[in-house]
């Protein structure tokens, strides 16, 4: 199977880029977005001077709990640069929320509670929530990496948004936004 279908097949509509758009930035982005593709993996990733942003990491279903996604953040962590990405707030009902972010704890990952970021979806025109997680090698703060997360938003997730879409995303601005002190709920502090 397509390393795209792979994903496709995994990930919810409103957080897929089109495969055409992956496939440009791969193309003319290779400088900084990557695909690291196995048998039983695909990690999309973007690396920039001071830090890594996990696109999307997919591991199939029949190689979990064999140690490849920890194999796979092993590799991203010997960068030492802070790692940052999205992911789905806690689904009670899709156990894969909970599994996923009881994996990331693992791995050292912390939850970034002065981020918010709410972007329309131009599949399902609603509003899509997500919360980022990162990695922080250096004790970087919460502020990096929100300023890490907007170029990574105008780099990677808006990238000739209006030639793929048909429409342009939000500006950055709309998106993401930063409150310091916030005290939101630690997503991952129900996880062991």
């Amino acid at each position: 199977m397509h390393w795209y279908e792979k994903l496709n097949q995994y990930f919810p509509v409103e957080e897929m880029k089109s495969k055409e758009h992956m496939e440009t930035l791969l193309k003319e982005r290779s400088d900084i977005y990557h695909k690291d593709e196995g048998p039983n993996h695909v990690l999309m990733y973007v690396e920039l001077d001071n830090f890594v942003f996990i696109d999307y990491l997919f591991v199939s279903k029949n190689a979990r709990g064999q140690g490849l996604g920890h194999k796979l953040m092993e590799k991203m962590k010997q960068k030492g640069k802070p790692i940052i990405l999205e992911v789905e707030p806690v689904n009670y009902e899709d156990s894969d929320t909970e599994k996923r972010l009881r994996y990331y704890k693992r791995e050292g990952f912390e939850h970034a509670h002065s981020i918010g970021y709410r972007r329309r979806s131009l599949a399902t025109n609603e509003i899509n929530a997500m919360e980022i997680l990162y990695w922080a090698p250096n004790n970087e703060s919460e502020e990096m990496i929100f300023e890490a997360m907007k170029k990574t938003y105008d780099l990677i997730h808006t990238y000739k948004d209006q030639y793929f879409y048909g429409e342009s995303y939000q500006p950055v601005e709309e998106v993401l936004t930063f409150k310091e002190g916030s005290h939101n709920e630690n997503i991952l502090d129900n996880f062991e």
